[in-house]
Protein backbone atom coordinates (compact mmCIF):
# COMPACT_ATOMS: atom_id res chain seq x y z
CA UNK A 1 0.00 0.00 0.00
CA UNK A 2 1.48 3.65 -0.77
CA UNK A 3 2.13 5.46 2.18
CA UNK A 4 0.18 9.23 2.88
CA UNK A 5 3.13 11.94 2.38
CA UNK A 6 2.37 14.19 5.28
CA UNK A 7 4.42 17.74 5.72
CA UNK A 8 4.78 19.03 8.95
CA UNK A 9 5.16 23.26 8.72
CA UNK A 10 6.83 24.42 12.16
CA UNK A 11 8.49 21.02 12.82
CA UNK A 12 10.90 22.18 15.48
CA UNK A 13 8.48 23.83 17.93
CA UNK A 14 7.37 21.04 20.57
CA UNK A 15 3.87 19.86 19.32
CA UNK A 16 5.44 19.74 15.71
CA UNK A 17 8.79 18.14 16.71
CA UNK A 18 6.13 15.23 18.41
CA UNK A 19 3.76 15.57 15.25
CA UNK A 20 6.85 14.72 13.18
CA UNK A 21 8.29 11.70 15.03
CA UNK A 22 4.48 10.20 14.76
CA UNK A 23 4.51 10.45 11.46
CA UNK A 24 7.93 9.08 10.86
CA UNK A 25 6.87 5.91 12.62
CA UNK A 26 3.52 5.64 11.36
CA UNK A 27 2.69 2.73 9.30
CA UNK A 28 0.44 4.22 7.00
CA UNK A 29 2.17 7.86 6.18
CA UNK A 30 5.22 8.90 5.62
CA UNK A 31 7.15 12.58 6.21
CA UNK A 32 7.56 14.11 2.86
CA UNK A 33 8.88 17.25 3.82
CA UNK A 34 9.51 19.16 7.83
CA UNK A 35 10.05 23.05 8.06
CA UNK A 36 11.76 25.04 10.58
CA UNK A 37 13.73 28.05 10.19
CA UNK A 38 16.15 27.77 12.99
CA UNK A 39 17.07 23.98 11.83
CA UNK A 40 17.22 24.73 8.15
CA UNK A 41 19.67 22.43 5.78
CA UNK A 42 19.54 19.80 9.05
CA UNK A 43 18.66 16.13 9.20
CA UNK A 44 15.28 16.02 10.73
CA UNK A 45 16.02 11.95 11.78
CA UNK A 46 19.21 13.50 13.77
CA UNK A 47 17.45 16.43 14.92
CA UNK A 48 14.85 14.99 16.23
CA UNK A 49 16.14 11.95 17.90
CA UNK A 50 13.66 9.79 14.77
CA UNK A 51 15.40 6.18 14.11
CA UNK A 52 15.08 5.48 11.41
CA UNK A 53 16.90 5.65 7.89
CA UNK A 54 16.24 8.90 6.11
CA UNK A 55 18.01 11.62 4.57
CA UNK A 56 14.75 14.48 4.52
CA UNK A 57 16.68 17.74 5.53
CA UNK A 58 14.43 20.91 7.17
CA UNK A 59 13.50 22.99 4.79
CA UNK A 60 12.80 27.18 5.63
CA UNK A 61 8.87 27.74 6.74
CA UNK A 62 8.62 30.31 3.90
CA UNK A 63 9.00 27.30 1.52
CA UNK A 64 6.59 25.23 3.02
CA UNK A 65 3.65 26.19 0.29
CA UNK A 66 6.42 25.34 -2.18
CA UNK A 67 6.51 22.07 -1.11
CA UNK A 68 2.73 21.54 -1.78
CA UNK A 69 3.15 19.30 -4.85
CA UNK A 70 5.04 16.66 -2.98
CA UNK A 71 2.69 15.47 -0.01
CA UNK A 72 -0.74 14.53 0.34
CA UNK A 73 -1.51 15.89 3.77
CA UNK A 74 0.01 18.56 6.48
CA UNK A 75 -0.08 19.31 9.41
CA UNK A 76 0.46 23.11 10.51
CA UNK A 77 2.03 23.47 14.01
CA UNK A 78 2.57 27.31 13.20
CA UNK A 79 1.12 30.49 15.27
CA UNK A 80 -2.91 31.22 14.21
CA UNK A 81 -2.02 34.18 12.29
CA UNK A 82 0.34 32.07 10.05
CA UNK A 83 -1.98 28.89 9.94
CA UNK A 84 -4.92 31.26 9.05
CA UNK A 85 -2.65 31.79 5.39
CA UNK A 86 -1.21 28.62 5.16
CA UNK A 87 -4.44 26.46 5.55
CA UNK A 88 -6.46 28.00 2.57
CA UNK A 89 -3.29 27.55 -0.04
CA UNK A 90 -2.57 23.87 0.68
CA UNK A 91 -6.31 23.23 1.08
CA UNK A 92 -7.60 24.91 -2.15
CA UNK A 93 -4.77 22.19 -3.77
CA UNK A 94 -6.46 19.15 -2.53
CA UNK A 95 -4.23 18.30 0.36
CA UNK A 96 -5.57 17.58 3.86
CA UNK A 97 -4.85 20.06 6.35
CA UNK A 98 -4.92 19.31 10.24
CA UNK A 99 -4.52 22.64 11.79
CA UNK A 100 -3.10 22.68 15.36
CA UNK A 101 -3.11 26.41 16.13
CA UNK A 102 -6.34 28.22 16.88
CA UNK A 103 -6.89 30.01 12.86
CA UNK A 104 -9.85 28.19 12.57
CA UNK A 105 -11.44 26.97 15.82
CA UNK A 106 -14.04 30.22 16.25
CA UNK A 107 -16.34 32.67 14.42
CA UNK A 108 -14.31 35.17 12.01
CA UNK A 109 -15.88 37.97 14.76
CA UNK A 110 -13.77 36.28 18.27
CA UNK A 111 -10.65 36.75 16.55
CA UNK A 112 -9.71 40.49 16.84
CA UNK A 113 -10.21 40.09 20.64
CA UNK A 114 -9.14 36.46 21.12
CA UNK A 115 -6.53 36.48 18.96
CA UNK A 116 -5.22 40.25 17.77
CA UNK A 117 -5.68 39.84 14.23
CA UNK A 118 -8.84 39.99 11.83
CA UNK A 119 -8.75 37.08 10.20
CA UNK A 120 -8.62 37.26 6.58
CA UNK A 121 -9.43 33.75 5.35
CA UNK A 122 -13.15 33.66 6.73
CA UNK A 123 -14.66 31.95 3.96
CA UNK A 124 -13.71 28.67 5.24
CA UNK A 125 -14.61 28.76 9.10
CA UNK A 126 -17.92 27.36 8.04
CA UNK A 127 -16.29 24.82 6.53
CA UNK A 128 -13.26 23.65 8.85
CA UNK A 129 -14.16 20.48 11.47
CA UNK A 130 -13.57 20.90 15.14
CA UNK A 131 -11.73 17.85 15.24
CA UNK A 132 -12.37 16.29 18.72
CA UNK A 133 -13.58 12.54 17.26
CA UNK A 134 -15.19 11.55 20.82
CA UNK A 135 -17.05 14.31 20.58
CA UNK A 136 -18.13 15.69 17.29
CA UNK A 137 -16.95 12.42 15.12
CA UNK A 138 -14.87 12.31 11.56
CA UNK A 139 -13.78 14.98 9.59
CA UNK A 140 -15.55 15.75 6.30
CA UNK A 141 -13.80 15.13 3.21
CA UNK A 142 -12.62 18.69 2.01
CA UNK A 143 -12.67 20.21 5.60
CA UNK A 144 -9.76 22.20 7.39
CA UNK A 145 -9.57 19.95 10.56
CA UNK A 146 -9.27 22.99 13.27
CA UNK A 147 -7.23 20.34 15.92
CA UNK A 148 -9.01 21.06 19.45
CA UNK A 149 -6.48 23.59 22.34
CA UNK A 150 -5.01 21.22 25.00
CA UNK A 151 -7.28 22.75 28.20
CA UNK A 152 -10.62 22.47 25.78
CA UNK A 153 -9.35 18.76 25.12
CA UNK A 154 -9.12 18.01 28.45
CA UNK A 155 -12.07 20.06 29.90
CA UNK A 156 -14.77 18.91 27.13
CA UNK A 157 -14.06 15.15 27.47
CA UNK A 158 -14.63 15.41 31.15
CA UNK A 159 -17.44 17.96 31.00
CA UNK A 160 -19.33 18.04 27.82
CA UNK A 161 -20.91 14.49 28.36
CA UNK A 162 -22.59 15.70 31.54
CA UNK A 163 -24.11 18.74 29.70
CA UNK A 164 -25.32 16.66 26.74
CA UNK A 165 -27.19 14.21 28.60
CA UNK A 166 -29.20 17.18 31.14
CA UNK A 167 -27.17 16.32 33.77
CA UNK A 168 -25.31 19.70 34.78
CA UNK A 169 -26.48 23.08 33.96
CA UNK A 170 -24.82 24.23 31.32
CA UNK A 171 -24.79 28.10 32.34
CA UNK A 172 -22.44 29.30 34.96
CA UNK A 173 -18.93 26.04 34.23
CA UNK A 174 -16.25 26.70 35.73
CA UNK A 175 -12.70 25.44 34.52
CA UNK A 176 -9.37 25.52 36.51
CA UNK A 177 -6.76 23.95 34.59
CA UNK A 178 -3.40 23.42 34.87
CA UNK A 179 -0.46 22.66 32.20
CA UNK A 180 2.67 21.72 32.14
CA UNK A 181 4.99 24.20 30.46
CA UNK A 182 5.71 23.09 27.07
CA UNK A 183 2.04 23.78 26.52
CA UNK A 184 2.94 27.29 26.07
CA UNK A 185 5.31 26.37 23.20
CA UNK A 186 9.28 27.07 22.77
CA UNK A 187 9.22 30.46 24.88
CA UNK A 188 12.95 32.34 26.07
CA UNK A 189 11.13 35.01 27.90
CA UNK A 190 12.38 34.93 31.76
CA UNK A 191 8.85 33.83 32.73
CA UNK A 192 9.39 30.61 31.27
CA UNK A 193 12.88 30.19 32.38
CA UNK A 194 13.55 27.17 34.91
CA UNK A 195 14.84 29.73 37.75
CA UNK A 196 11.02 31.67 37.18
CA UNK A 197 8.78 28.46 37.08
CA UNK A 198 11.04 25.70 39.12
CA UNK A 199 8.79 24.93 42.46
CA UNK A 200 6.26 27.82 41.43
CA UNK A 201 2.51 27.87 40.63
CA UNK A 202 0.48 30.46 39.02
CA UNK A 203 -2.84 31.57 36.82
CA UNK A 204 -2.05 33.11 33.42
CA UNK A 205 -4.24 35.06 31.11
CA UNK A 206 -7.19 35.53 33.40
CA UNK A 207 -10.30 36.47 31.88
CA UNK A 208 -8.57 36.70 28.56
CA UNK A 209 -7.00 33.28 27.29
CA UNK A 210 -7.37 32.07 24.07
CA UNK A 211 -9.45 28.70 25.24
CA UNK A 212 -12.35 30.63 26.73
CA UNK A 213 -14.18 31.09 23.58
CA UNK A 214 -13.26 27.60 22.07
CA UNK A 215 -14.86 25.62 24.96
CA UNK A 216 -17.64 28.20 25.41
CA UNK A 217 -18.14 27.63 21.26
CA UNK A 218 -18.03 23.46 21.58
CA UNK A 219 -20.62 23.50 25.13
CA UNK A 220 -23.36 25.57 22.53
CA UNK A 221 -23.41 22.95 20.09
CA UNK A 222 -24.41 20.79 23.20
CA UNK A 223 -26.71 23.63 25.31
CA UNK A 224 -27.64 27.05 23.37
CA UNK A 225 -27.26 28.71 27.27
CA UNK A 226 -23.96 27.57 27.94
CA UNK A 227 -21.52 29.02 29.89
CA UNK A 228 -18.07 29.08 31.17
CA UNK A 229 -15.15 30.96 33.06
CA UNK A 230 -11.91 29.70 32.25
CA UNK A 231 -8.42 29.96 34.37
CA UNK A 232 -5.33 28.26 33.06
CA UNK A 233 -2.15 27.74 35.36
CA UNK A 234 1.39 27.09 35.18
CA UNK A 235 2.56 23.72 36.55
CA UNK A 236 6.17 23.28 36.96
CA UNK A 237 6.39 20.51 34.87
CA UNK A 238 7.54 19.61 31.40
CA UNK A 239 4.20 18.30 30.57
CA UNK A 240 0.81 17.01 31.48
CA UNK A 241 -2.43 18.60 31.61
CA UNK A 242 -5.53 18.41 34.56
CA UNK A 243 -8.63 20.43 34.03
CA UNK A 244 -11.43 20.07 36.79
CA UNK A 245 -14.53 21.31 35.54
CA UNK A 246 -17.65 22.55 38.03
CA UNK A 247 -21.22 22.72 37.51
CA UNK A 248 -24.67 22.91 39.41
CA UNK A 249 -26.46 19.61 39.07
CA UNK A 250 -29.60 18.84 37.47
CA UNK A 251 -32.68 16.45 38.79
CA UNK A 252 -30.84 13.24 38.90
CA UNK A 253 -27.32 13.98 38.76
CA UNK A 254 -26.09 11.48 41.55
CA UNK A 255 -22.62 10.55 41.96
CA UNK A 256 -23.00 7.08 40.46
CA UNK A 257 -25.29 8.80 37.72
CA UNK A 258 -22.27 11.22 36.39
CA UNK A 259 -19.76 8.38 36.96
CA UNK A 260 -21.76 6.07 34.76
CA UNK A 261 -22.57 8.56 32.07
CA UNK A 262 -18.78 9.03 31.14
CA UNK A 263 -17.91 5.27 31.18
CA UNK A 264 -21.31 5.03 28.60
CA UNK A 265 -19.61 7.84 26.85
CA UNK A 266 -16.72 6.12 26.21
CA UNK A 267 -17.18 2.64 26.37
CA UNK A 268 -15.94 2.21 22.95
CA UNK A 269 -13.14 4.73 22.95
CA UNK A 270 -9.69 3.75 22.11
CA UNK A 271 -8.28 6.78 24.06
CA UNK A 272 -11.05 8.13 26.68
CA UNK A 273 -10.94 6.10 29.82
CA UNK A 274 -13.63 6.85 32.83
CA UNK A 275 -11.71 6.39 36.14
CA UNK A 276 -13.02 7.08 39.74
CA UNK A 277 -12.39 10.83 39.68
CA UNK A 278 -9.91 10.82 42.71
CA UNK A 279 -8.09 8.38 40.22
CA UNK A 280 -7.32 10.37 37.63
CA UNK A 281 -4.06 11.67 37.25
CA UNK A 282 -1.03 12.87 35.10
CA UNK A 283 0.99 9.94 35.60
CA UNK A 284 -1.08 7.76 33.82
CA UNK A 285 -1.31 9.95 30.61
CA UNK A 286 1.58 11.87 30.30
CA UNK A 287 3.65 9.91 26.82
CA UNK A 288 0.27 8.75 25.63
CA UNK A 289 -2.72 9.88 23.32
CA UNK A 290 -5.03 8.87 25.95
CA UNK A 291 -7.38 11.24 28.35
CA UNK A 292 -8.38 10.05 31.82
CA UNK A 293 -11.56 11.50 32.82
CA UNK A 294 -13.93 11.21 35.91
CA UNK A 295 -16.87 12.69 37.68
CA UNK A 296 -19.06 12.66 41.06
CA UNK A 297 -21.63 14.97 42.41
CA UNK A 298 -23.40 15.51 45.62
CA UNK A 299 -26.75 17.76 46.22
CA UNK A 300 -24.40 21.12 45.56
CA UNK A 301 -22.08 20.68 42.47
CA UNK A 302 -20.90 18.27 39.78
CA UNK A 303 -16.83 17.78 39.77
CA UNK A 304 -15.51 16.35 36.38
CA UNK A 305 -11.96 16.09 36.10
CA UNK A 306 -10.06 15.08 33.10
CA UNK A 307 -5.82 14.22 32.45
CA UNK A 308 -3.74 14.43 29.30
CA UNK A 309 -0.67 14.96 27.55
CA UNK A 310 -1.07 18.10 26.29
CA UNK A 311 1.44 17.44 23.54
CA UNK A 312 -0.36 14.47 22.12
CA UNK A 313 -3.83 13.85 23.21
CA UNK A 314 -3.77 17.79 23.09
CA UNK A 315 -1.76 18.41 19.86
CA UNK A 316 0.09 16.00 17.98
CA UNK A 317 -1.63 12.76 18.68
CA UNK A 318 -4.97 14.09 18.33
CA UNK A 319 -3.55 15.40 14.80
CA UNK A 320 -2.84 11.77 14.20
CA UNK A 321 -6.12 10.56 15.48
CA UNK A 322 -8.11 12.81 13.11
CA UNK A 323 -5.64 11.96 9.71
CA UNK A 324 -6.53 8.52 10.71
CA UNK A 325 -10.17 8.76 10.90
CA UNK A 326 -9.94 11.38 7.75
CA UNK A 327 -8.28 8.37 5.43
CA UNK A 328 -10.79 5.41 7.14
CA UNK A 329 -7.45 3.92 8.97
CA UNK A 330 -7.83 2.42 12.44
CA UNK A 331 -8.09 5.54 14.64
CA UNK A 332 -4.46 4.04 16.95
CA UNK A 333 -2.68 3.51 13.57
CA UNK A 334 0.73 5.25 15.00
CA UNK A 335 -0.59 6.14 18.48
CA UNK A 336 -0.88 2.09 19.52
CA UNK A 337 2.63 2.19 20.37
CA UNK A 338 2.94 4.92 22.76
CA UNK A 339 3.05 4.58 26.28
CA UNK A 340 3.44 6.72 29.74
CA UNK A 341 6.45 7.68 30.84
CA UNK A 342 6.08 7.32 34.70
CA UNK A 343 6.06 3.57 36.20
Amino acid sequence: MDRLRVGVVGASGYSGAAATRLIAMHPHASLAFATSDKLAGESVARELGIHFDDVTRFVPNAAAVEQADGCDAVFLATAADVSMRLAPSFAERGKQVVDLSGAFRLEAESYPRWYGFDHTAASWLPRAHYGLPELFGIPPKGAIVANPGCYPTAALLAIAPLVREGLVEPAGLVVDAKSGVTGAGRQTGEAYSFAEVDEDFRAYKLLAHQHTPEIHRSLTRLAKTASVTFTAHLLPLKRGLFATCYGRPRLGASAERVAQCLADTYASSPFVRAWPPEQVMLKRVVGTNDCHVGASADDAVVIAVGAIDNLLKGAAGQAVQNLNLMNGWDERAGLSGLHRVSP
